[in-house]
């Protein structure tokens, strides 16, 4: 059974040294996920990658079809998602190339579709702790056995997009605990929580975000900067997808156990 998927973000339309052996494509009960799915593996690991934006780059972060990308995923049996982010860094210590592994989110998106429980059926799902901490230690070590640095907390806060921020949004994300701001990482967290799917985010920070330095934000820098260290990223992707325990002993699988009224 394939077990682990990859959701690629800005400018991670591939992964290096992944060998696609099958283009899967699905519909689901809740539509068309962005694209086809890419089984194959990486480094003797089986993995399925989907870019999120659609390849090529097509899809904007508002009109992601999240539900139908992560049922896709589940569908296909894998049970652990890494998504990997391109960020605007907020606080002092995300500087551009820094990679960061989030441990929690501020939700500032509103009218997505955010759950796969939408009609009579009522589920609260735990959200305190919105990525998988099995995942994240995972991630730590493969970093450390790799030699890359990794920022081992942060706040994510997202945001709809698809504009850039204002120099007051920034100030007030910044004021109320953010470290990171990006586009993409919800509803896919609180999806895949409801999928009791494990979810991780390697985070990016492509720039400085809005006002944090009189320089003008580009889409150019974003995707320059993400091809930049993709090369870390894959190396740590590999890494990661070796010191993942077999079996699954976080909260992540039984998410929905207590949840429903």
């Amino acid at each position: 059974m394939v077990k682990i998927g990859v959701v690629g973000g800005s400018g991670i339309y591939d992964i290096p040294g992944f060998t696609i052996t099958e283009y899967k494509k699905m519909t689901t009960p809740f539509g068309d996920p962005s694209d086809t799915y890419r089984l194959g593996e990486l480094s003797g690991v089986k993995v399925i990658f989907l870019p999120r934006h659609g390849s090529p780059h097509h899809i904007p972060p508002h009109q992601i079809n999240y539900r139908a990308n992560i049922w896709g995923f589940k569908e296909l049996g894998v049970e652990r998602i890494i998504s990997v982010n391109a960020v605007g860094g907020i606080s002092s210590e995300m500087n551009p190339g820094t990679i960061v592994i989030p441990d929690q989110i501020i939700d500032m998106t509103k009218g997505r579709k955010s759950t796969f429980y939408d009609s009579d059926d009522v589920v609260h799902i735990d959200f305190t702790e919105p990525y998988c901490n099995e995942m994240r230690k995972s991630i730590f070590k493969a970093g450390k056995k790799s030699g890359i640095a990794l920022m081992k907390s942060g706040t994510f806060v997202c945001v709809d997009g698809p504009r850039l921020e204002t120099k007051a949004e920034i100030a007030f994300f910044k004021s109320i605990g953010a470290d990171v701001v990006g586009m993409t990482v919800m509803p896919e967290a609180s999806l895949a929580r409801e999928g009791e799917l494990c979810f991780a985010c390697v985070a990016v920070v492509t720039n400085y975000a809005a006002g944090i330095t009189e320089k003008r934000l580009t889409t150019t820098e974003v995707v320059e900067m993400m091809r930049r260290v993709t090369g870390q990223v894959s190396d740590l992707l590999i890494e990661t997808f070796h010191l993942i325990p077999d079996r699954r002993v976080c909260p992540c699988k039984d998410a929905l156990r207590e949840a429903r009224i």
